[in-house]
């Protein structure tokens, strides 16, 4: 494994978001000095805050899955998890809705789900879940260690016993190969596919290994801790702050100055100097190499990267609760494939959505006042790449008339006259928010943008310019970015496992 030579004793973090987090926590606790820059005036960069007239939102994730990781990063300064958070198993962990008019709740406790698959589908398709379950764990443990949790600086690091039982147990065969193995029921297909999404492929395109997140997502639990998802980051950055890392809230950095191959700290935009021995950026890494480097030191994959595809979110405060919803619902409509196709391929809108609906006050009622309700409606959508044909500043409006339309029509009657207040975030404003392509998914983990080829966590031409992030390996999602904080932390103190 590569690492950063020479002096690592001082490190700035631009961003605070979980991966820098993660980061700055391991690194605090390894004896460095850290310091934290963000733009912001809080942490959590995607798992921020909104609060709108006593409704309080998640602007990012809703679903916290292997909590243990962010216990891991705060054992690093001698804390648990236990000490900062109070997490609530949720269940389901899903409710998914099916154009037929049925619907099967996802329990994360395989008893429970072997019953509702025997109740709702077949007794042979209990049978099949009982089996793909037992294959998801064997992936996961035979991944997790050797694919994710692990820098890899190139294709010979991957070569041995345990990628030759990878390709043994299918693990570059479709996704959809796999689960129909398995399962014969459409909708349990679907169930347990559409996650391929969130690595920006359809199901048919994705690689089988892509299957670790269904078995985060519906096997190993999820989560959601008491006073929303941002309260993942203000619990991280107290516990780094208590144990000596200094964060400066509100300040952007402007420029990371590169001098004999050696970063040499940052320069805000307010012209101040910033020394260190080591930088990590968690910043978007594509507009971090655009806006903060020289052009010089971008590697071209950088200006070849594809992304995932975007979403359109509706945040809403609402006076009406449903008692048919739990904390996430997954409205299917008829369409599956055509759907990818156009969101990915086409980079057209949706011509029969499928959505996600979250209502976090069904778990944390503090989240609003006197019993009201917050919703998230996320729809999605192509990025401003595929997407370039499609003006937000013009579409928006009426594509978040269709989305309330399609959910009062399937999912919530009466739900748009219930909005006390609102929020729609588009793709040109994820953009605006620094994210290449309009993408909070990043770049997408096709064959040739995952393991060894996605972006490193180490810069191969400045040698103590690090990332962290969704862009980097090991990709999307909470748990991985809490790894790349890890993953980026050992470049400068080496393994510590």
């Amino acid at each position: 494994m590569r690492t950063v030579p020479g002096s690592t004793d001082s490190v700035v973090i631009v961003g605070a978001g979980l991966g820098g987090l993660s980061a700055a926590l391991r690194l605090s606790g390894a004896g460095r000095k850290v310091t934290v820059v963000e733009k912001a005036p809080i942490p959590g960069g995607r798992a921020g805050r909104l609060s709108l007239g006593g409704y309080h939102f998640d602007t990012g994730p809703t679903v916290l899955t292997m909590p243990e990781l962010i216990d891991d990063a705060l054992a690093c300064v001698g804390e648990t998890l236990s000490d900062r958070l109070e997490l609530v198993r949720v269940d389901p962990a899903y409710r998914a809705n099916f154009a037929d008019g049925s619907s099967i709740d996802v329990h994360t406790d395989l008893e429970a789900m072997t019953e509702q698959i025997a109740t709702t589908c077949s007794p042979a398709d209990a049978d099949g879940y009982r089996r793909f379950v037992d294959y998801l764990r064997k992936l996961y443990e035979l991944e997790m260690p050797t694919f994710i949790d692990r820098n890899i600086d190139g294709v010979a690091g991957l070569i041995g016993p345990d990628a030759v039982r990878l390709l043994m147990m299918g693990g570059l065969s479709k996704l959809t190969t796999q689960v129909d193995k398995y399962l014969t029921d459409e909708r349990l297909r679907r169930i347990f596919s559409f996650q391929a999404m969130y690595a920006g492929l359809a199901p048919q395109e994705a690689l089988s290994i892509y299957a670790v997140i269904s078995y985060m997502d519906c096997v190993a639990g999820v989560y959601f801790p008491k006073g929303g998802m941002h309260a993942v980051p203000q619990a991280m950055a107290a516990a780094a702050a208590d144990h000596g890392v200094e964060f400066r809230y509100s300040t952007e950095v402007a420029h990371i100055p590169v001098s004999a191959g050696r970063a040499t700290g940052v320069v805000t935009a307010d012209g101040e100097f910033i020394a260190a021995d080591a930088v990590v950026v968690n910043a978007d890494l594509p507009m971090a190499y655009r806006h903060l480097l020289d052009p010089q030191y971008t590697p071209p994959r950088v200006k070849t990267l594809q992304y995932s595809p975007s979403c359109v979110l509706l945040h809403a405060g609402s006076t009406k609760s449903y008692d048919h919803l739990v904390h996430h619902t997954i409205d299917f409509g008829a369409a599956w494939e055509g759907t990818f196709d156009e969101i990915i391929h086409q980079g057209n809108l949706m011509s029969d959505p499928s959505f996600m609906i979250s209502n976090p006050t069904a778990t944390d009622p503090d989240l609003a006042q006197d019993g009201k309700q917050t919703y998230y409606a996320l729809f999605p959508c192509p990025n401003t790449v595929s997407g370039r044909a499609i003006d937000w500043s013009a579409a928006g409006p009426a594509y978040r008339d269709r989305m309330i339309a399609a959910v009062e029509d399937r999912l919530m009657p009466g739900f748009g006259d219930s909005i006390e207040v609102e929020a729609l975030v588009t793709p040109a404003d994820w953009q605006a928010q620094g994210m290449a392509a309009g993408a909070p998914f990043s770049a997408s983990h096709s064959v040739p943008q995952t393991g060894p080829f996605r972006m490193p966590t180490l810069d191969r031409n400045v040698e103590n310019l690090l990332f962290c992030g969704a862009n980097t390996q090991p990709g999307v999602g909470v748990p991985m970015v809490l790894l790349s904080g890890r993953l980026a932390a050992e470049r400068i103190t080496g393994p510590t496992r």
